[in-house]
């Protein structure tokens, strides 16, 4: 799946990273999200799965831009 088809709920400029590279949410065209974040080592994640972090502010902002 390609970036281009996925839609950015986050960092377009409203909050405090507005980069490619800031934690992000993206929803998916089935209606699964992403998350871009930092790699996390909180514990390890079953084989093929990843740990992410993201701050408060990435999630409040996701929920806003899906009017929820």
């Amino acid at each position: 799946m390609a970036r281009e088809e996925l839609t950015r709920l986050t960092g377009n400029g409203n909050g405090t990273c507005g980069g490619e590279d800031c934690p992000n949410v993206y929803r998916t065209a089935t209606g699964s999200f992403l998350v871009q974040g930092d790699v996390s080592r909180a514990f390890n994640a079953l084989n093929g799965e990843g740990l992410v972090e993201i701050p408060e502010e990435t999630l409040r902002e996701a929920v806003r831009a899906l009017g929820w």
